[in-house]
């Protein structure tokens, strides 16, 4: 029998109630949580009683977008243009969660002055119980924006083999997923009192390769081989978008390594990519593989020699020629 749907939140309560317990439905209901009866969305607006959306309606909602997109263009003269729409699917949680964010950490510096500015008056007591309410509200409307986002990374990953990847700035995650961070915000963190995401504790291994390159399988055993010394290892690469750092990336969202991505800082020219290389040095990695490139992986190779890195090169003709790609994770329909 046909089943109707008068709404999507009823569809998405049917599909959640199909597809049973997943293992992200602990994220989710950690990320959902209410930790207060009330809400309240911005300085100006008066608090109201609004619920989180349903933890478990959220996953169904995301999973069956995603893989509906991706299962809809699949055999079709579209299918090359479906991870570019699902690319901008995940983006737009993830926008949306870093304007949240803006909008908490400008809540916070207010609830900051307030505290710092102590007035035993009913009017001073009302106005920091409203900035902690608007902080605490914005910090779980980000949570749950930011765990949506990361599930449908995940489902961008199994499905292209690729880890989604913002443009620019960060993209820090709770949960299984790997986070991504820039190394500009990552180096900006170190120097004054951020959130701790964005400063990751761990030894890091270095990694920059060029942007030819077949053999997958090659360079996941090698990380594999590094994570099972280092588990607690942080992944810092040249942040390329093809070839062996895109590898290296795909990896790390697959085994739930953090990365620090190092880009190109266009504004100083022809000298940009040795300048990374000095400021990826500048981490102390504990271990390096740089696989054979152009100029730059040699320049970086030979930094890393000079400064006592156990380095591991791997040459073009090392790997084999047209290696398929680790199997992707098959999705549970």
């Amino acid at each position: 029998m046909t089943k109707t749907f008068s709404n999507f939140a009823d569809f998405a309560s049917f599909i959640a109630s199909e597809t049973g317990t997943d293992e992200r439905s602990p994220l989710y209901e950690s990320a959902f949580i209410e930790h207060d009866e009330r809400a309240k969305l911005s300085p100006v607006d008066e608090s109201e009683q609004l619920e989180m959306p349903d933890p478990e309606q959220a996953r169904a909602a995301v999973e069956m977008v995603m893989a509906t997109l991706f299962d809809v263009f699949r055999d079709t003269r579209l299918e090359p243009f479906a991870s570019d729409l699902a690319w901008g699917f995940v983006n737009s949680f993830h926008v949306v969660a870093k304007r949240i964010s803006d909008r908490e950490d400008d809540a916070a510096k207010e609830l900051g002055e307030l505290a710092r500015s102590f007035d035993p008056s009913e009017i001073y007591a009302t106005q920091i119980e409203d900035a902690q309410l608007l902080c605490q509200t914005l910090q779980g409307c980000r949570d749950a924006m930011e765990c949506m986002r990361d599930h449908a990374a995940e489902v961008y990953r199994v499905e292209t083999g690729r880890p989604y990847s913002p443009t620019r700035g960060s993209r820090v995650s709770h949960g299984v997923t790997a986070s991504m961070i820039d190394a500009r915000d990552y180096l900006a963190a170190r120097g004054r009192e951020r959130r701790e995401q964005f400063t990751p504790e761990g030894p890091v291994v270095a990694f920059s390769g060029g942007q030819v390159w077949e053999d997958h399988d090659m360079l996941w055993k090698g990380l594999d081989t590094i994570k099972a010394r280092i588990p607690e290892m942080i992944l810092a690469t040249t942040a390329q978008t093809k070839g062996c750092d895109a590898i290296a990336q795909a990896w790390a969202a697959a085994r739930g390594v953090k990365v620090i991505m190092f880009r190109l800082d266009r504004r100083l020219g022809a000298k940009a990519a040795f300048v990374r290389n000095d400021r990826l040095l500048a981490l102390k990695p504990v271990e390096a593989v740089v696989c054979e490139g152009s100029g730059i992986q040699m320049n970086l190779a030979q930094k890393l020699r000079q400064a006592g890195v156990p380095l591991h090169v791997v040459k073009l003709d090392q790997q084999r020629a047209a290696a398929p790609a680790p199997q992707r994770m098959a999705r549970r329909g």
